[in-house]
């Protein structure tokens, strides 16, 4: 199976999730994680959508039915090496009186990650990077107890020089910018 990430870019409109969504179970392929914000524009939103699949021939029809959307301004399918992304999770880890310390030097010099919360029982700590990383990270931590674990969908820009205005339509690229 190879890794697909799928970034649309679509007029920020109520039901355009559902509209996308609905064309993934009609060819019955699962979304690995999917993450919505808007982008450097205002009333422009991005949609990173991450798949596995076979075939890249199905993959492509996927992204041209994507296109047909009327709100859909511009859809990129990228592989891995295409993109730089990354992903964020929380650890809410036990850290009970008499238990195994957590080592923060550790958490901090080997695999990058920040206790962003201290309390009496437990510790919050942030890991951003790769899943791999992320599931490394968790293999180590989950000697001392995880209470929760939550891990965002990926985020992801192309290795390309261009900027998302080069992609939209020319009418949509005076759409003012956030201040």
């Amino acid at each position: 199976m190879t890794t697909y990430t799928i970034c649309v870019f679509t007029e920020n409109s109520i039901g355009l999730l559902n509209k996308i969504t609905i064309i993934f179970t009609r060819r019955r392929i699962n979304i690995e994680s999917l993450t919505v914000s808007e982008t450097e524009r205002k009333g422009i939103s991005r949609f990173t959508i991450v798949i596995k699949h076979e075939k890249r021939e199905e993959v492509e029809k996927l992204v041209r039915q994507i296109r047909k959307i009327i709100e859909v301004l511009a859809v990129f399918g990228y592989l891995n090496e295409d993109i730089v992304y990354n992903e964020i999770a929380l650890f809410k880890i036990s850290t009970p009186l008499n238990g195994k310390s957590v080592d923060v030097e550790i958490i901090n010099k080997v695999y990058k990650a920040w206790v962003v919360y201290w309390g009496l029982d437990y510790v919050v700590i942030e890991k951003t990077g790769t899943e791999t990383e992320i599931f490394e990270f968790f293999k180590y931590i989950k000697p001392h107890g995880i209470i929760e674990f939550v891990r965002s969908g990926r985020v992801a820009v192309g290795k390309t020089p261009k900027g998302l205005i080069e992609y939209l339509p020319e009418e949509i690229t005076e759409w003012e910018y956030y201040l």
